[in-house]
């Protein structure tokens, strides 16, 4: 899904625009998610189940790859390529990215995930419906919101682009200028892929964590562990506007920092949070389970490093990407997210299992969840420092 924006971002560059690239990847990923419910609803029998399973599966990641690179480029569409106002502006879009991350897993999890296996299919139901109702709503209201100053749409094909507006910049030679900048966003887009590691262990080791060793009684009810997912998505609605208006304060008064620096400081948030949980769980017997306060602490730690890298991060694909290229750099983006999930796989793997062996890192013994949190600490640290000290070369270049 992470790897497909790449392709993605190219057909919308050259051939289908932002516009059409973002309907089509919409009903395509709703199609697959209603054939994810056919296979949930046929979960019985495997011989039709499984193919279902597979086909819908890839009929999402082709529908992401159409649809994630290019609503985010077109967001960027809506400034001037050095308009500061940008990374606030990332930061509000990302505010509404996650409503509904707070709202999917509560929907899709309050249907699907009751331990009754056939209720799944209602789940994956309500993620097609609800993949369908926003491509609708985006179609219905592009003409009046996606627009230039002028009223002229933005995220047309090349062939549609009115070449006396803002966008005759995709027929503009690359100089050196551009070269050095998409060096830059691939030098961040390095840089993303140790932050998305260590934060992506909120879908594996960090889930596995809530649900074995985090006590989740509350009131007298046991919270699912999958519902922590939601508490990412609840912070950053609610600090999302408070980043905005800080860097836009900042901004004003000429304090803002670089991108680099942001960064770099998402990532010592990342580092703290992990942190805090070590500490929660050092010297703690395996069969003790904690406050579910230290797993809550971490998440919203985790949301404030967050907000400091991943819009601000997209906001500079869409400063220093060449006019033409924008979605394709978008995908370049995009893909350090997939080498991140992949590495967040990988060191997922060493978090400490009952009864087996203590796993070995690089010479470092994992025997139990302390050492294992104190790998992502020891990891986002370095990064923050490194990152920091190659902000002045970088915003120089």
């Amino acid at each position: 899904a992470y790897l497909m924006p790449l392709a993605g971002g190219y057909i919308a560059d050259r051939w289908w625009g932002n516009r059409r690239s973002i309907l089509v990847g919409g009903a395509i990923m709703a199609l697959g998610q209603f054939l994810m419910f056919l296979s949930a609803r046929f979960y019985a029998d495997p011989a039709l189940s499984h193919p279902l399973l597979w086909t819908g599966l890839g009929v999402i990641i082709a529908g992401t790859g159409l649809f994630k690179a290019n609503i985010a480029s077109m967001v960027g569409s809506l400034y001037a390529p050095d308009d500061r106002r940008k990374d606030s502006a990332f930061t509000i879009f990302y505010m509404g990215i996650n409503i509904g991350a707070f709202l999917a897993p509560l929907v899709a999890g309050g249907l699907g995930d009751t331990g009754r296996p056939e209720d799944f299919q209602w789940g994956f139901l309500s993620a097609a419906v609800g993949m369908a109702i926003g491509t609708l709503v985006f179609q219905f209201n592009k003409d009046r919101h996606i627009v230039d100053a002028e009223g002229r749409p933005l995220g047309l094909p090349p062939a549609e682009r009115n070449h006396a507006s803002a966008d005759a910049g995709h027929d503009v030679p690359l100089q050196r200028d551009d070269y050095e900048r998409i060096a830059v966003i691939f030098i961040l887009s390095f840089f993303v892929v140790f932050f998305w590691a260590a934060f992506e262990q909120a879908g594996a080791s960090l889930t596995i964590f809530a649900d074995r060793q985090t006590d989740r009684s509350l009131l007298g009810w046991t919270v699912p562990a999958s519902y922590f997912q939601s508490v990412n998505a609840v912070a950053i609605v609610v600090f999302a506007p408070v980043f905005a208006w800080l860097w836009g304060r900042l901004s004003r008064v000429n304090l803002d920092p670089s991108t680099p620096v942001k960064m770099s400081l998402g990532f010592f948030l990342l580092s703290i949070g992990y942190l805090v949980i070590a500490f929660g769980v050092k010297d703690v017997d395996p069969t003790t389970k904690v406050s579910m306060m230290w797993l809550v602490s971490l998440y919203l730690l985790h949301t404030f490093g967050e907000l400091c890298l991943s819009p601000i991060g997209l906001s500079a694909v869409s400063k220093l990407s060449p006019p033409k290229f924008a979605s394709l750099m978008m995908g370049v983006w995009y893909l350090s997210s997939a080498a991140a999930n992949k590495l967040a796989g990988v060191l997922s793997s060493f978090y400490p299992e009952a009864g087996k062996p203590s796993p070995v890192l690089l010479g470092y013994e994992v025997t139990g969840l302390h050492q294992f949190f104190v790998i992502f600490v020891a990891l986002s640290a370095a990064a923050a420092v490194v990152l920091f000290m190659l902000a002045k070369p970088i915003v120089k270049s």
